[in-house]
């Protein structure tokens, strides 16, 4: 073998307490959540639980093995609770301190007899496999809410350690790894334990690309949707169209009546609510891979995507009715605003979307000119706007 197994240990320490440090800097520097807080000391315990297992036969059993092996286990289980908090779960930090304890008993009083060597690993190893798994199930909830593309990494990454963990747990049951002398193991034994220093390192760096993405993802949310409702704005309106290709699509160009009346009588406060009010209704109503985006002001429009055009109208009604019943629920307002809808439809064979836009546009001016409160559908013969 090209490294004895004590030296890959000292390695393993070295490695986990530079990336230890290294996150605990990350957090300081406040641009993080608390989750480089957790991975930083999980990365520390292993590093102090590594460096006591490589230092048996020269300190007392209990602190080289026992005590190694139990700081070990506390690093893993904290690496679980670090992901768990990036995922942005809670688990109660008494609960985990707990689950540490009663996971590290048997370490100490089970298998304390020196001569057990392959029993403690077997034990340490399903740990960590476990451990590992429970990491890599977290992650892959990240990927399906986020779809985080680097968390698909660290499930993989994830998924490979407890794999090694898992072949380790099998030549300890075997007898395979053990022995009086763990350091004079199998080269099997020494090659898993280089390949954890390679893991480790690209772990962290998954963790990072993770956060990364994440803060991406964040400010591209930030840059293409209204901060008061939560619906797109021009730009992120300007992303999708695109993607509409030729299919046929309905428009709907919504305007809230009576809304600069509501603002001066109730004051900005319950317009903003009222917008927030509209946006909720229409979320309710609209499918999911419809768009809203607000236009600006009280103006809102909504592309419902494979709709035909008497299906559009249906679903404006439906919309203008439960906002009107939303409303209704708030009998603190002196003013009560409605909605004036215009809809236009585009078949594979019309035009573009700025043409659709006119043509919904010309409908809702019809809409007001005839009361508000109403929706209108473009007709052949009506000038668009």
């Amino acid at each position: 073998m090209l490294l004895d197994l004590r030296t890959i240990y000292f390695i393993v320490a070295v490695s986990c307490f530079v990336l230890g440090f290294l996150q605990l800097a990350a957090y300081a520097t406040g641009r993080f959540e608390r989750w480089p807080l957790w991975w930083g000391w999980s990365n520390l315990l292993v590093g102090v639980g590594s460096f006591l297992v490589a230092l048996r036969n020269f300190v007392p059993y209990s602190v080289s093995v026992d005590g190694g092996n139990v700081v070990t286990i506390a690093g893993y289980m904290l690496m679980f609770f670090a992901v768990r908090v990036f995922a942005g779960r809670t688990l109660d930090q008494r609960t985990l301190w707990l689950a540490i304890l009663l996971v590290s008993v048997p370490v100490v009083l089970i298998v304390s007899d020196p001569s057990a060597i392959s029993a403690r690993l077997l034990y340490v190893s399903v740990i960590c496999c476990l451990c590992d798994l429970a990491v890599a199930t977290e992650a892959v909830s990240v990927v399906r809410r986020e779809k985080l593309y680097s968390a698909a990494l660290l499930v993989g990454l994830y998924v490979c350690t407890a794999t090694i963990f898992a072949v380790r747990s099998i030549l300890a049951a075997t007898g395979e790894i053990g022995g009086p002398d763990p350091f004079g193991g199998s080269v099997v034994h020494s090659w898993m334990a280089v390949s954890a220093v390679a893991f480790i390192m690209l772990r962290s760096m998954a963790m990072v690309l993770m956060a990364a993405e994440r803060s991406r993802n964040q400010l591209m949310e930030l840059a293409h949707h209204d901060p008061l409702t939560g619906a797109l704005n021009r730009g992120g309106l300007a992303q999708h169209v695109p993607t509409l290709g030729s299919q046929p699509v309905s428009l709907l160009i919504i305007d809230i009546d009576h809304f600069k009346q509501l603002n001066d009588r109730h004051g900005h406060a319950a317009g903003d609510e009222i917008l927030r009010l509209f946006a909720s209704v229409s979320r309710d109503i609209m499918r999911s891979g419809d768009l809203l985006a607000r236009q600006g002001g009280d103006e809102f429009l909504a592309v419902l995507k494979n709709v035909s055009g008497q299906d559009a109208v249906t679903i404006a009604e439906r919309l203008r009715l439960a906002f009107a019943a939303a409303v209704m629920q708030r009998p603190d307002l002196a003013v009560y605003p409605t909605l004036s809808i215009g809809v236009a439809t585009r078949t594979e064979r019309d035009g573009d979307f700025e043409g659709l836009m006119q043509k919904a546009d010309a409908a809702l001016y019809r809409s007001k000119r005839e009361g508000r409160n109403r929706v209108e559908a473009f007709r052949e013969n009506q000038q668009a706007a």
